[in-house]
């Protein structure tokens, strides 16, 4: 890797890792909260919802939560079914009010037995694991384990198991895991290691990579984003998802 592009990425990475990054990215919807199981289920909400054009995913995040009274993690405990009728209505692009009311029923059932949403993305992972692989690809059995769940809802829980990217997914857990004191990025989670982090591989980082070398794959895949993370550890072994912002921002900036 030329050293061109290594400063490259750590100017770009020091320029978008910054509050001002907050306001018109998703992850402005859990930055309106400070209880962590707040923090937790709207960040996998709106990481989940993270396709189209950022101000609609924005505002349909906040129409969601709106909906559950602006108290997430409360609506989820001390809801009653009657509760649940306004939901019938809730869209954005492919995901609906099924999908909707089966993230509601998970997360209840979920934190009846958990305090944190961490904990479903630790079973198998050790820190000897290279990456968080294992723990993707348990934690979409784990969310999927109730009874009822719609099969229609699998398309918005990726697993590595099907060879997807998971951008979103790792988007989300690069905001609960990356620690920081930028201000953007979370890291309310202290069991996954920053090392173990996959980057996120969404239309602006994968493009901006392929430009700059640092994804030869033809198809973007899990590999595909195993690989651009491998190559980012070149830079920084310790954090190389931070350079997430800087790829993203060079996108963004229809750099290259």
């Amino acid at each position: 890797m030329s050293q061109i592009v290594i400063d490259l990425l750590n100017e770009k990475y020091e320029l978008f890792n910054q509050p001002n990054f907050i306001p018109n990215d998703p992850i402005s919807i859990p930055h309106q909260f400070s209880l962590k199981q707040d923090i937790e289920i709207t960040g996998f909400i709106a990481a989940t919802l993270a396709w189209g054009q950022r101000k609609t995913i924005i505002n349909k995040c906040n129409e969601l939560i709106n909906l559950m009274d602006n108290a997430p993690f409360d609506f989820i405990k001390n809801h009653q079914d009657s509760d649940l009728k306004r939901f019938l209505n809730f869209k954005h692009r492919t995901f609906n009010a099924t999908d909707t009311l089966y993230f509601i029923e998970f997360f209840k059932d979920f934190y009846t037995k958990n305090d944190s949403l961490e904990n479903a993305f630790l079973v198998g992972l050790t820190t000897d694991n290279e990456d968080v692989k294992i723990g993707l690809e348990n934690f979409q059995q784990i969310f999927f384990s109730l009874d009822d769940y719609p099969i229609r809802t699998h398309k918005h829980v990726a697993t590595p198991a099907r060879n997807s990217s998971c951008k979103r997914i790792n988007m989300f857990l690069r905001w609960m895991v990356r620690k920081d004191n930028k201000g953007v990025d979370f890291g309310i989670w202290n069991n996954i290691k920053t090392s173990q982090l996959v980057c996120p591989c969404d239309v602006h980082v994968e493009r901006v990579a392929r430009k700059l070398g640092l994804i030869t794959r033809p198809k973007t895949d899990w590999q595909t984003a195993v690989e651009l993370t491998q190559n980012l550890k070149q830079i920084d072994p310790i954090d190389p998802v931070k350079y997430d912002f800087a790829l993203f921002g060079l996108g963004v900036e229809g750099y290259l």
